[in-house]
């Protein structure tokens, strides 16, 4: 029997190479090509799977070509259809990806049982049985008697099963366990994966079906597979959270029809997951008394401002090499963050251990928390608590500047709607006209911000 021919194929690009090399010479990666049996020529049948994704056409002037908005559709499930920028879109490919048991298949399931009362929707499974998938449904409470289910990994069969059924939301669980009878990769390879997205993607423009794919994750917490698959979908959705903990976030890193960066938070129960209709809640501790050390801030997550408490706790060192740590915040920002404290404020920190944490889970990435950690930082170092109903946002420069952030006067509504009485911020995001029952305090630079605390 001849020895099957095998390739080394990029993870990150897709991009192949006749032998391994220790860089990708398509994308410049290094170590991420893998080795996989190299498909065979299928002849006729390569036109059929490659064929546009829609009939060809002459060249025309963009400024002729009519701009229809999307028709969309809601799911049932309010935090999801934000996440999605307002819904479900015909034709749209959707991926999902997050740890295993977070609860993928739980709200994918869910919003399915809901979709079903108007629409006709398939369930394709290729991880678990019937059995198991009613079970869970079961389970939950959920009324599938609309549902239909198929449990396959063959790409050929659902592609029939969505010929045959045609229905208008398909979820697939999940793409890594499918295989494409082109190709001769186990599945779960790089081509193997990205084949049945690619194929799939391509019924979902043709037919005008929503295909929601389920996406395993690596150690690292990122999508498994070639990176390719995250540029052949329209929307690319991670869960966040620790699976001990009973809240969920989902949030949007890519969506063609909507906002980036927009936050779902859910809650799971017995029932299943439930959308929290006031997420600032679940980032604010409840403290019976003022305690040093804690800072609340807004963040703007997509189109929604959240009010998060920071946390922070400054200790001797007990080592030569005092320890920087940092939870839900970037850890390199708050190296850079003591510096300017230091040059800039006085305050030196050079002795301490410095912990940092963003209550809740949340993971924050934006720089109008510079402020807030400062402030915390120095609340713990001085042992007094920052003043009652203080709230904080601002990119803090390494001049020592206070930088205004983005969207400051729904930051301050959302605080002030939560009774919350006093606002350090930006001079550039002070607010034209006063906010009832909020006092601001507008600064320009950190040692200003400071003072302002003493005073």
């Amino acid at each position: 029997m001849a020895k099957a021919k095998t390739v080394y194929v990029c993870t990150e690009c897709g991009g192949t190479a006749p032998k391994w090399q220790g860089k990708c010479p398509h994308c410049g990666g290094w170590n991420t090509l893998e080795e996989t049996v190299a498909a065979a020529s299928a002849g006729a049948a390569a036109g059929h799977r490659y064929a546009p994704l829609a009939a060809s056409t002459p060249v025309r002037k963009l400024a002729d070509i009519e701009a229809r908005e999307m028709p969309r559709f809601p799911t049932g499930i309010d935090e999801f259809d934000r996440v999605l920028g307002g819904g479900m879109v015909a034709g749209a490919v959707v991926l999902i990806g997050g740890d295993p048991g977070i609860g993928k298949s739980t709200l994918l399931l869910q919003a399915l049982a809901a979709l079903s009362a108007s629409r006709r929707v398939l369930y394709v499974t290729g991880e678990e049985s019937g059995d198991q998938v009613a079970l869970r449904a079961r389970r939950l409470g959920l009324d599938t008697g609309n549902v239909d289910l198929l449990a396959e990994i063959r790409l050929e069969a659902i592609q029939a099963a969505l010929a045959e059924t045609a229905p208008e939301v398909a979820v697939i669980d999940s793409i890594q366990t499918l295989y494409s009878e082109q190709l001769s990769s186990a599945p779960g390879s790089v081509a193997q994966v990205r084949e049945c997205a690619a194929q799939l993607t391509r019924t979902a423009k043709q037919t005008g079906v929503t295909i929601v794919m389920i996406g395993h994750v690596t150690k690292e917490g990122a999508l498994a597979g070639p990176r390719v698959l995250e540029h052949i979908v329209d929307t690319v959705l991670y869960f966040e959270g620790d699976t001990h903990s009973s809240f969920r976030l989902v949030r949007a890193f890519k969506n063609r029809f909507g906002a980036v960066n927009e936050l779902g938070v859910f809650a799971m129960t017995d029932r299943g997951l439930k959308g929290v209709a006031n997420p600032s809640a679940l980032f604010l501790s409840q403290h019976q008394q003022q305690v040093s050390g804690s800072c609340v801030m807004v963040t703007q997550e997509g189109s929604r401002p959240l009010l998060v408490e920071i946390q922070a706790l400054v200790d001797s060192a007990n080592a030569p090499n005092p320890r920087r740590l940092s939870v839900g915040l970037e850890g390199n920002r708050l190296a850079m963050l003591l510096a300017v404290l230091h040059r800039h404020a006085g305050t030196a920190a050079f002795d301490q251990d410095v912990f940092v944490n963003a209550v809740g889970g949340v993971r924050i990435t934006e720089p109008a928390a510079d402020l807030p950690v400062l402030l915390a930082i120095v609340s713990s170092m001085r042992n007094r608590p920052l003043p009652r109903g203080l709230v904080a946002f601002g990119e803090v420069g390494l001049a020592g500047e206070i930088r205004p952030a983005p969207r400051g006067q729904e930051r301050l509504r959302e605080a002030a709607k939560l009774g919350f009485s006093v606002a350090l911020i930006p001079k550039a995001n002070a607010p034209r006209q006063p906010i009832e029952g909020m006092e601001v305090w507008a600064v320009d630079r950190l040692d200003e911000a400071l003072d302002r605390l003493r005073g």
